[in-house]
C-alpha cells in the first residue's frame, strides 16, 4: 500500500488549496493508498532557514517532524498557492529545511525516487498555474519524480461550499483523478 503525504502550500484558515487537497487525497484512498493530510499552519511559525540559524541551533523540532512526515511517505500530494507567480515562503521553506542533510543520512534523503502531483486552486481566473512551472522544477531538483499531468481550478471561490470544502462534482472528479495518477505512479 502506498503512503501518500498530503500538503497545501498554504498555512491560511480556510484556504482553496487544503479545501482541494483535502478532496483530492478522498480520491488516493478510494484508490487504496494511506494518505497523511498536514494542516500546514501547524508548521508556518518554523524559523527562514539560514545556515548561520542551522549552525547556531540545529534543526527546529517542527522542521525536523515535518522531514520525518516526508521521510516516512513514499509519494506527495502538493496543493500549491500562486503568490506573485511563485510559491509561497513557508512551501519553500519547509523544503528548504528538509533538505538538510544531519547524521546518517543521505543526501536529499527525504525526496529523493519519491513521486508527486502538483494542484494549485486560484479564485482568479488562470486557476494558480503559474505556480505549478516553479513548483515542478524545485521538487524536480531535489529528485523528486513529478507526475506529468497536474491540476489547476480556476475560480476555486465558486466551488466550495460553506464548510470550506469543494462541492462541484466535475471538480471533485478531476481531483480524484490526479490523486488516482499519483497512486498508480507510485504503486
Amino acid at each position: 500500500m502506498s503512503k501518500i503525504l498530503a500538503f497545501s502550500g498554504s498555512g491560511r484558515k480556510h484556504s482553496y488549496n487544503f479545501a482541494a487537497l483535502k478532496a483530492a487525497a478522498q480520491g488516493a484512498i478510494d484508490a487504496g493508498a494511506e494518505v497523511t493530510i498536514v494542516d500546514m499552519s501547524e508548521f508556518a511559525d518554523i524559523p527562514i532557514f539560514t545556515e548561520d540559524l542551522e549552525a547556531e541551533q540545529g534543526m527546529p523540532e517542527k522542521a525536523k517532524a515535518f522531514k520525518e512526515l516526508l521521510k516516512s511517505h513514499d509519494a506527495f500530494l502538493i496543493a500549491s498557492p500562486e503568490y506573485n507567480s511563485g510559491y509561497s515562503a513557508l512551501f519553500k521553506n519547509v523544503i528548504d529545511w528538509a533538505s538538510r542533510k544531519e547524521d546518517g543520512e543521505k543526501p536529499l534523503e527525504a525526496f529523493k525516487g519519491k513521486s508527486a502531483a502538483l494542484i494549485a486552486a486560484s479564485p482568479g481566473g488562470l486557476g494558480g498555474i503559474r505556480v505549478l512551472v516553479p513548483v515542478r522544477l524545485l521538487l524536480s531538483n531535489i529528485g523528486i519524480n513529478v507526475l506529468g499531468d497536474q491540476l489547476s481550478i480556476s475560480h476555486v471561490g465558486n466551488l466550495v461550499n460553506d464548510q470550506h470544502e469543494i462541492s462541484d462534482e466535475k471538480t471533485i472528479a478531476k481531483l480524484h483523478g490526479i490523486a488516482k495518477q499519483l497512486v498508480a505512479m507510485t504503486a
